[in-house]
């Protein structure tokens, strides 16, 4: 079928034309070389498609039927060409982007304001979920790229850390006397803690952290959200494991408190992450440098 895309080619401009010699005037080619195309079709396909005349040449029933079928089959190669085109100019297309809530909120939205301000024919497909999820999201090849919490430990990515982000712990007005001198984490989970599900990257990473100093986590409440963790804090029902960065509004105004640690948890990234499995789309290597300029893709 490939090797006889020109000859259909040369066909359908026959067909059009009427004529074989506007036809190679059309195509750029030789009368010869166009008669020798018509002739090689109808020998592969076993049928007449023109009656030849002293005026030109006309269809036959054969021929017609074929140049229906022909004339369609180009239309929409030529269609898909041009949204190809399209899409490589970031005319069209659509960005699967996975992110979670908080990052997307803290993070995320100033730049997905920008790219939908320069490329506005791009649909933006924001898929929700936790780090995990996402991950799970871009090997399925639902998501082109994901915005996470770093660090994962998953071979089959590639990561591009992006802002670095610090784990505290915060309190309301009931446990503000502890914010007076840094504590020990010995002594900070003997106190009722607030913290993210399971589930989540930043709680992993500080429950590791935590594991590492010789402590044991056993959360009082393990909660879906980070705007959760901060209003359980503000109400008192315990200390809340926080984004700093994600947390100013609280701790400029008063509302929470940070409790300084003696043994201060290392500092993490939120960062781009995307599948070495799947080739980046334009859309999606525009959108990585929009974030991060100095990014080589």
């Amino acid at each position: 079928m490939i090797g006889k895309l020109d000859l259909y080619r040369i066909f359908k401009e026959v067909a059009f034309q009427k004529s074989i010699s506007k036809a190679a005037e059309q195509l750029y080619l030789t009368q010869s070389a166009v008669s020798q195309a018509i002739l090689k079709l109808e020998k592969e396909l076993d049928i007449i498609l023109f009656y030849r005349t002293t005026k030109g040449v006309t269809l036959t029933t054969e021929g017609t039927l074929l140049y229906e079928h022909v004339n369609s089959a180009m239309n929409l190669l030529t269609m898909a060409e041009d949204k190809i085109l399209e899409s490589k100019k970031l005319l069209t297309g659509v960005l699967n982007i996975g992110v979670g809530d908080t990052i997307s909120r803290y993070f995320l939205l100033p730049y997905l304001e920008e790219f939908y301000t320069k490329y506005p024919g791009i649909k933006l497909n924001i898929i929700n979920g936790t780090t995990i999820e996402i991950c799970d999201f871009m090997k399925e090849g639902k998501a082109d790229v994901g915005i996470c919490n770093l660090p994962i430990q998953d071979t089959k990515f590639r990561f591009i850390p992006c802002k670095e982000v610090r784990d505290i712990f915060v309190c309301g007005e009931k446990y503000k006397h502890i914010t007076a001198e840094p504590i020990s984490l010995e002594q900070l989970i003997s106190m009722p803690l607030i913290f993210l599900e399971k589930n989540s990257n930043s709680r992993k990473y500080v429950e590791q952290y935590i594991k590492d100093q010789g402590h044991q986590l056993s959360p009082d409440f393990e909660l879906g959200s980070h705007e959760l963790l901060l209003e359980f804090a503000k109400i008192n029902l315990g200390i809340a494991c926080v984004t700093k960065e994600f947390s100013e509004h609280y701790l400029k105004n008063g509302i929470l408190h940070e409790i300084q640690l003696t043994e201060e948890i290392p500092r993490r990234n939120i960062g781009i992450c995307y599948s070495k499995m799947f080739p980046l789309s334009r859309a999606t290597k525009t959108f990585i440098q929009i974030i991060d300029p100095t990014t080589m893709l």
